[in-house]
């Protein structure tokens, strides 16, 4: 992708997402390309440079949306969102109901696996339809990037299959609007003999002592799509599976919270200064 000789900063908005079926709604932190100076933000305790309620600068750009992992937050992947944004990327992050930080009653449901995927195409729909964004986005652009459970999210919404641990097919919604995904350390347990039908790029990193997520999701994305060469395939070297999430503030550092915490020796920001990069490249890539 052509770089804009302007300079872009992140700036960010806050949008909710209505689910009349369910009767609910979910909040959706939106980062985009903004020429007005980012400033250090509070984020509850997180802090990031980013320019509140600015005007989106003038263009076309790529939609990347984020799905966090189980429990998580979609605050925690803020060096990737900030990076993409402020090289062109109209970056969503939705907090996926019932299976986020402060509402986990949907953990290990079989609707937790239906709603996450439909609730990122609500979300894509959202950014599509809006007035802020919808005439900015290039629809032909569309990829996701998923950590955790929000790689089987990925997974599901590229036409992946999900089954039960009791062998029972979940029906949920696929999305034709993707046009690559990017997977960190995914839950891939769902897809066994049932990717066939996903034939994007995949950008797939892998934690080298992963317990959550082992090796062995890896291999089912890699042994089960139908086109192995359209896998990128990443071993995160001495990384744990929470390395993946932006590094922490030292308040929240803590050994007894595992999200914090990687294996001796992983420098999660030196592995933060490098991986935003690389996915930027590779949807540079596969989304031109």
């Amino acid at each position: 992708m052509d770089r804009d000789t302007k300079t872009l900063f992140t700036g960010s908005m806050e949008f909710r997402v209505e689910d009349p079926e369910l009767g609910i709604s979910f909040p959706v932190l939106v980062q985009y390309p903004t020429e007005t100076p980012a400033v250090p933000t509070a984020f509850g305790p997180y802090m990031m440079d980013v320019s509140s309620d600015a005007d989106l600068s003038v263009g076309e750009f790529p939609l990347v949306v984020i799905s966090h992992g189980n429990g998580g937050s979609h605050l925690l992947y803020r060096t990737i969102s900030t990076h993409l944004s402020k090289n062109g990327y109209i970056v969503a992050m939705p907090e996926h109901y019932g299976n986020n930080r402060n509402n986990n009653e949907l953990e290990n449901t079989r609707a937790n696996l239906i709603n996450r995927p439909k609730h990122v195409s609500m979300t894509i729909d959202g950014i599509l339809s809006s007035e802020r964004f919808g005439k900015s986005v290039r629809a032909d652009r569309i990829a996701v990037i998923g950590h955790s459970m929000g790689g089987y999210t990925a997974l599901a919404l590229a036409g992946g299959v999900p089954w039960t641990k009791e062998g029972e097919r979940v029906e949920t919604p696929t999305d034709s609007r993707l046009r690559a995904i990017v997977l960190m350390a995914p839950g891939a347990g769902w897809f066994l003999n049932s990717l066939r039908k996903v034939t994007i790029p995949i950008l797939l990193f892998a934690a080298e002592h992963d317990p959550i997520t082992p090796g062995w999701n890896s291999d089912i994305v890699l042994n089960g799509v139908p086109d192995r060469s359209q896998v990128l395939f990443r071993t995160a070297s001495n990384a744990g599976h929470f390395s993946f999430l932006s590094p922490f503030p030292p308040a929240l550092k803590n050994r007894n919270f595992p999200p914090s915490v990687d294996p001796d020796g992983f420098d999660r920001e030196e592995f933060h200064r490098k991986l935003p990069a690389e996915i930027l490249k590779f949807l540079d890539e596969k989304l031109t």
